[in-house]
């Protein structure tokens, strides 16, 4: 059992205090109240968007897929629930030009099988053609479903950056609720998972203790070259395109004025 007591002498810069096990348990115990009150807190709010009303739309207005044009209705896949996420697109753009941001939300649900066993289908929603689509989806080895929404209006076309959820009864469809920006999270598990790290996302607006590493601009390291430092210049890309067969380096971002 470690019994080093709290000698501010002995601290390591940059790093949490070192202390006893049962000093360190205390603290911990102290904060879970507060997490268990977060949880409760989020489990109210679910309740409450469970409460929402929701808007009718034409089911039969369609979308571009694999198979061509596609009623909206038939991404439900038979199920009653459906959850869209509004990918962003640049025409003409390399694959290495498309959002960084969208691509890391997209990246974390390659698979929806607890979903589709919770009765919930999931699509990717995007304005790109469909023949600039269709190559992006295969480079990037992505699994779900893509549909190109390119003119379409709300609330089956719109703004990208968009996380939608429809519920379906029969050939009736409806929009229960829709999120952007920080509300995606809601798919990416690795933010929640560096939340909890001493260094969190290491991002600048982030509250950190005196001495702690430099925090960098948001998105900071969804990009990177080819040797996996994280960058936004010319010979960057979404950091998971590199594990993708035929990633070279490149030599243009393809859309120098796009941001995270």
């Amino acid at each position: 059992m470690t019994t080093t007591p709290h000698d501010p002498a002995t601290e390591l810069p940059g790093r949490p205090p070192i202390v006893d096990l049962a000093t360190w348990q205390a603290a911990r115990n102290e904060l879970l109240v507060r997490e268990k009150a977060h949880t409760r807190a989020g489990d109210a709010l679910a309740a409450e968007r469970r409460r929402l009303p929701m808007v009718e739309f034409d089911g039969k207005v369609e979308v571009v897929g694999p198979d061509g044009p596609t009623p909206f209705l038939d991404l439900f896949q038979g199920r009653d629930e459906l959850v869209t996420y509004q990918h962003m697109w640049w025409d003409g753009a390399p694959h290495q030009g498309q959002c960084e941001g969208c691509t890391t939300t997209v990246w974390h649900l390659k698979d929806a099988v607890y979903l589709n066993a919770r009765g919930v289908s999931f699509a990717v929603l995007t304005s790109g053609r469909w023949e600039e689509v269709a190559p992006y989806v295969e480079f990037m080895g992505y699994t779900q479903p893509w549909y190109s929404v390119r003119d379409l209006d709300q609330p089956v076309g719109g703004a990208p950056g968009y996380l939608s959820c429809f519920l379906r009864d029969g050939d009736r469809v409806f929009l229960t609720y829709s999120t952007t920006s920080r509300g995606t999270e809601l798919v990416n598990g690795s933010m929640a998972l560096l939340d909890v790290t001493p260094y969190g996302r290491g991002e600048a607006w982030e509250d950190h203790p005196h001495g702690w590493p430099e925090g960098h601009e948001s998105c900071w390291y969804w990009r990177s070259d080819a040797d996996g430092n994280a960058t936004w210049d010319e010979t960057s890309r979404p950091v998971p395109q590199w594990t993708r067969p035929g990633a070279t380096p490149v030599e243009t971002l393809g859309r120098p004025d796009h941001y995270c």
